[in-house]
């Protein structure tokens, strides 16, 4: 979902770089702004008792993060890490509600992005609970693949590395590598160039 970056900034947004590994916002901190990637790649995560990173989601340029928990007085259930350097774009809290208020297209288009945000979240937990790590790997394959037109074999290039892979799904990294290999073999994917194509 992307908001012309115009109306943004004639609301009063302002543009913040990051570098890497830094914090957009961290988990228990209360939502004060909207964001927007202009550049670079953000992943939402958290990180369990023991250090464990699980890596919810990963976003880049055109999307934004955080901005559903901006509807419910509650804090970040999760945290928001560039992985590269970004640009962010961001706006006060009211004067997005100032924005939804004067358009109601932008409405519908924000509660259809955020549908699919909760889509993308159910299919996920579907896969996740499955014992077989080739169904987790798949049914992430099958919904970024999803977003295309071109559904011919091989015609989408996986844009995470194995790791990300591994900690969207919830496997160890080794678990991960091992089960893209296996769905080579079984011609579910292509390697070219390090590269997955699904």
């Amino acid at each position: 979902m992307v908001i012309s970056e115009d109306i943004l900034y004639s609301m009063g947004a302002s543009l913040k770089d990051y570098g890497p590994s830094e914090f957009i916002f961290s988990e228990g901190e209360m939502p004060n702004y909207y964001y927007q990637i202009v550049k670079g790649q953000i992943k939402l995560n958290n990180y369990s008792e023991d250090g464990k990173e699980f890596i919810q989601n990963i976003l880049s340029e055109g999307q934004s993060c955080g901005e559903s928990i901006l509807f419910i007085d509650k804090p970040y259930p999760l945290n928001a890490e560039t992985l590269t350097n970004c640009s962010l774009l961001k706006l006060e809290k009211s004067k997005f509600f100032n924005l939804l208020d004067q358009s109601p297209e932008l409405c519908m288009e924000i509660s259809s992005f955020l549908s699919q945000r909760l889509y993308y979240k159910f299919v996920m937990m579907q896969n996740i609970s499955s014992q077989n790590p080739a169904v987790r790997l798949k049914g992430l394959m099958d919904y970024l693949k999803s977003f295309q037109d071109d559904e011919n074999p091989y015609s989408f290039i996986i844009p995470f590395t194995r790791k990300q892979m591994a900690s969207l799904t919830g496997l160890c990294v080794e678990t991960a590598i091992r089960t893209i290999k296996m769905m080579e073999r079984d011609q579910i994917v292509k390697i070219q160039d390090r590269k997955i194509l699904y």
